[in-house]
């Protein structure tokens, strides 16, 4: 009878309970088999992270901002220039590993001005048609290098 203790906390009991039965051993133990990690060059050599992340049929692209890629700068010409010139580069990073916009179902779009939100919608729809992706966007207080939109993308395979 020394060895019983008896749950002063049932809160933190329950908590534990929850845990040791939702929390598949898989995830635990980190495992990665399904995943993949896709990578062009020379950017993967110069950025701490990877362009796109395969998890199954899912493709999870990092940000893109309006970096034209002939000069390394961002886009001249304004915001539709720099929301264009992002577009392309999701377009661009898209079909360097044999997918295109039509398998894109979630857009997170980030502008440094929330007035933007108009011209940035002229630019998507030359990009995506109906039905589209779904979509989030805020304002932020700043971007990356001073851009004035990045937009992250979910995709289905």
């Amino acid at each position: 009878m020394n060895n019983i203790r008896l749950i002063r906390n049932p809160f933190a009991a329950f908590i534990a309970l929850v845990f040791s039965v939702a929390t598949p051993a898989s995830l635990l133990a980190n495992d990665l088999s399904d995943v993949e990690f896709l990578n062009s060059k020379p950017a993967s050599k110069r950025l701490p992270f990877s362009e796109i992340v395969r998890v199954d049929n899912t493709l999870y692209l990092s940000g893109k901002i309006g970096i034209d890629p002939k000069t390394g700068k961002l886009a001249e010409g304004g915001f539709e220039a720099e929301a264009k010139q992002t577009l392309d580069n999701i377009k661009t990073t898209l079909n360097k590993h044999g997918f295109d916009m039509h398998h894109v179902v979630k857009c997170l779009v980030m502008l440094t001005d929330i007035d933007y939100f108009p011209a940035f919608n002229k630019v998507y729809t030359q990009y995506f048609t109906p039905p589209y992706p779904a979509r989030s966007a805020f304002a932020v207080k700043a971007l990356a290098l001073n851009s004035l939109v990045e937009v992250e993308c979910i995709a289905a395979i």
